[in-house]
């Protein structure tokens, strides 16, 4: 039986996408993959300075940084841009909401991502919500995965865009679908396509996203899941991960659905 790190390594995935709210972000120094990204959930659980240090020395590491947020503003408060290691490299996004006070949310982004990639010029750029700006903006285009990144990024490319592209993907190594509903039936349920196709609460399972899921419901879940996440053995996900590669994909970004634990 394979280990956790055994079978992410078999993905052929690159980076390891990780959330500070959810588990200790230091352990990223234990997996088998040298690239990786924290995401940002508010600012009180940014990692300490001596966590980033030590993973900026052991890892090639991406800081997420929202430009509508209160120090990572290039047009205003920029004051925990300080916090990052110089041999870190930043993502720069729009931000969610469900970080962003009031007062940031209503910040215009085109002007923000304008400014903080002329002071981190290799950094990536987040493209949800914001595609058209996060081009113009230029530098790796970081994007979530979806049913429509392969004629996506195909188009890109036949158009001449010649920069790196990044796809982020909740990952679940296995077969068991009651699993991989509990961990990313929520999230494939909120993506708009999913949503439209979810029964709009006329069927008595309508509000289950999760294993408890049936009927039609169940059937969006699932197959959403082998769109909008990559799911499966580790052999099954390496072939999404070839096929991506494939049409022009240059960085896949795993977040481990299960948690950290899966893949170490």
């Amino acid at each position: 039986m394979l280990t956790g790190r055994e079978a992410v390594a078999r993905t052929g995935i690159d980076a390891v996408a990780l959330k500070p709210a959810e588990c200790d972000v230091s352990r990223a120094v234990d997996l088998p993959i040298d690239r990786v990204t924290i995401d940002y959930e508010g600012r009180e659980h940014l990692p300490d300075d001596e966590t980033l240090d030590r993973l900026a020395d052991e890892t090639d590491l991406y800081v997420t940084t929202p430009v509508r947020a209160d120090g990572f503003d290039p047009l205003g408060d920029d004051s925990l841009v300080d916090r990052i290691p110089d041999a870190a490299r930043r993502v720069l996004v729009a931000g969610h909401g469900a970080y962003l006070s009031e007062e940031e949310s209503s910040r215009a982004v085109a002007p923000r991502l304008g400014a903080a990639k002329r002071n981190a010029s290799g950094a990536w750029v987040g493209t949800e919500g914001i595609e058209r700006v996060a081009l113009a903006a230029g530098g790796t285009q970081f994007e979530l995965l979806s049913r429509s990144t392969d004629r996506d990024v195909r188009g890109l490319r036949a158009a001449g865009f010649e920069g790196e592209v990044a796809v982020y993907a909740p990952t679940v190594l296995t077969d068991d679908e009651d699993a991989v509903l509990d961990a990313v039936g929520a999230y494939v349920a909120r993506r708009r396509p999913v949503a439209r196709a979810l029964p709009d609460g006329g069927e008595a399972d309508a509000p289950s996203t999760d294993a408890s899921a049936t009927g039609r419901t169940r059937e969006v879940l699932s197959a959403a899941a082998r769109d909008f996440a990559l799911v499966g053995s580790p052999e099954t996900v390496r072939e999404r991960v070839d096929a991506l590669r494939e049409v022009g994909v240059d960085h896949i970004v795993g977040y481990p659905a299960r948690g950290l634990a899966e893949f170490l």
